[in-house]
């Protein structure tokens, strides 16, 4: 394999020995015109199905690049099933949210309409954008699924029985676990689930209607997480860390 990897980009395109691939718009953009790439330069390419492999450029020219695809340098990794549901905050916040939970790991993304959501309308397509660029940059083999924004009832009512869900919840009862200690928990289950989401509220958190119908449900773990009333940006990043640390793939 080259040493000298030039760029790392996602594709949709299948990835095989031989297969050559047209990137045009702003991947051509990026690596003719940003990156100054050319023909015998190296890239890395993934799917998120295939795993990840080395492509030459062999044309390069006004912003587009014809690549050929060489040889697999890694196999599809297993990647932890985890769901990451917010409530829209501000715009720039949003982009770094999603750029970290992308970075930590999780398999979904999906906004929720609450009652004290600052947002109603956010662009699905500049959200995957952001997480696809976020997965080119840590190196991790796929990109979260990005859906587009449900209200909360909405979530609540078709929720899959098969999958527990992390409940954030900053004002806490007799009945809100330390986060530490419901995961450690979690991690004693034998047979403990696979399949989790985490749910982190808008500033201002959720309403007491809300809260008793997050509650309501058999497979919600409520946590706290700590003393201090965390952002929402800070609450999922610590939030999916935990969870990783205690079920994820950093075990």
């Amino acid at each position: 394999m080259s040493n000298n990897i030039k760029a790392r980009l996602y594709v949709e395109h299948d990835l095989s020995a031989g297969g050559q691939i047209l990137l045009e718009g702003s991947q051509g953009h990026y690596l003719v015109n940003v990156m100054r790439l050319k023909a015998a330069d190296h890239i890395l390419l993934f799917n998120g199905r295939q795993g990840e492999w080395l492509a030459e450029i062999t044309k390069a020219h006004k912003g587009r690049a014809v690549v050929v695809v060489e040889e697999i340098v890694m196999t599809q990794k297993p990647e932890p099933d985890l769901w990451y549901l917010f409530a829209p905050i501000k715009k720039a916040r949003i982009d770094y949210m999603v750029q970290k939970a992308t970075e930590l790991g999780v398999s979904l993304i999906r906004p929720v309409l609450t009652a004290r959501t600052n947002l109603d309308r956010l662009k699905e397509d500049k959200i995957r954008l952001n997480a696809i660029e976020a997965a080119e940059q840590c190196e991790r083999f796929t990109v979260p699924t990005v859906e587009p924004m449900i209200k909360l009832a909405a979530l609540l009512k078709d929720w899959p029985e098969d999958r527990l869900m992390m409940f954030c919840d900053e004002e806490g009862d007799q009945n809100t676990f330390p986060v530490g200690r419901a995961m450690d928990e979690v991690a004693a289950w034998q047979d403990r689930p696979k399949k989790w989401a985490i749910l982190i509220g808008p500033e201002g958190g959720f309403t007491l209607d809300e809260r008793r119908l997050i509650r309501s449900k058999a497979n919600v773990v409520p946590v706290t997480l700590g003393p201090r009333i965390l952002r929402a940006d800070t609450a999922a990043i610590a939030a999916i860390t935990l969870w990783q640390s205690y079920a994820g793939d950093w075990r």
